[in-house]
């Protein structure tokens, strides 16, 4: 485990461990660190750093009313999964909105959650991102590329 960790630390001073990579979920791509490890749970895509100091879940649905303007959408997402402090934005040009939440974790130290949702009307979409708060420094900035880096790939070529 020892080398692994140290390992880690050489990679990461290098830099390429954040080399970003092109990734898709049905018509839903972002840039993803290649380094990191996928694993698909329950049709969520799970990516953790080699490191083990942070993961990521991606999530995509469908839109199940027809017609649904995107910033309504938006709207309801956050509603069902707790209205307060989002801050909204556009990720790949549609509506979105992300929000940062701190819990303890059983360890006893701080994790960090970092949400980005979004929706075009037709397509739904979650980046979730955990990180050890006292990793913030390192993993804060890759949360942000990840997850304003989804794009909707329109049916169709439109």
């Amino acid at each position: 485990m020892m080398l692994g960790t140290i390992l880690a630390v050489v990679v990461a001073a290098g830099g390429s461990a954040d080399a970003l990579a092109q990734f898709q979920v049905k018509n839903v791509s972002l840039q993803v660190p290649a380094a990191w490890t996928r694993v698909v749970e329950d049709g969520t895509n799970k990516f953790s750093a080699p490191s083990g100091d942070a993961y990521f879940l991606v999530d995509v649905g469908a839109v199940q009313t027809a017609g649904m303007k995107a910033d309504t959408c938006v709207d309801k997402i956050v509603r069902s999964i707790g209205g307060a402090n989002w801050t909204r934005l556009k990720v790949g040009g549609q509506p979105a909105a992300k929000r940062l939440d701190t819990d303890q974790s059983p360890s006893g130290g701080a994790v960090d959650t970092v949400t980005y949702v979004g929706c075009d009307g037709k397509t739904t979409w979650s980046v979730v991102f955990y990180l050890e708060q006292g990793k913030q420094e390192r993993f804060a900035p890759l949360a942000e590329k990840v997850g304003t880096s989804v794009k909707l790939q329109r049916a169709g070529g439109k």
